[in-house]
């Protein structure tokens, strides 16, 4: 059996708070969150199995969150949507055309994440654990708050060259 391309993280999950340093005693934060879950996944009616799931979020790209959904294959499949997706979707309904997320509660689970995810190559519907979600999320936000996101984005002046074909 091949290796597992998702190992689980080295130690406890990136830190989202100054870590590190050097002998000076000064500190760095990390340069990303990850961590890596287990979703299930509904394959069929009343079938369910597990994905292994790469949570990821980096300071320098901090709109988005990467998840990478490991198959049991070689390949993986990566989705990137909007960190403020996926804010939203635990706490209602969010997302349309592709990504689609929305809070549940099951008897068995507890606490869930709905993902819905369509794409040309078919469509799965995933159950996380909320509070897990939730945790991973919040650490995120204290690497990079919400109000500071804005100041990693472009300028109005490269949006306007951007959306003017570089005149």
């Amino acid at each position: 059996m091949p290796p597992d391309p998702l190992p689980a993280p080295f130690s406890a999950p990136l830190a989202a708070t100054p870590t590190g340093g050097d002998e000076a005693g000064s500190t760095a934060a990390p340069a990303a969150v990850e961590e890596v879950l287990t979703l299930r996944i509904s394959l069929g009616e009343e079938v369910v199995g597990e994905v292994r799931t790469r949570f990821r979020f980096d300071a320098e790209r901090p709109y988005e969150v990467l998840l990478t959904f490991h198959l049991g294959r070689p390949d993986e499949a990566d989705w990137v949507f909007s960190r403020e997706l996926l804010r939203d979707g635990l706490r209602s309904l969010s997302g349309q055309g592709d990504v689609k997320l929305w809070p549940a509660y099951c008897p068995c689970h507890g606490s869930t994440l709905h993902l819905a995810l369509e794409s040309p190559h078919g469509s799965a519907l995933l159950e996380a654990s909320k509070p897990k979600v939730q945790d991973w999320l919040d650490r995120t936000y204290a690497l990079v708050s919400e109000e500071s996101e804005r100041s990693h984005g472009p300028s109005d002046a490269q949006l306007s060259e951007l959306l003017g074909g570089g005149r």
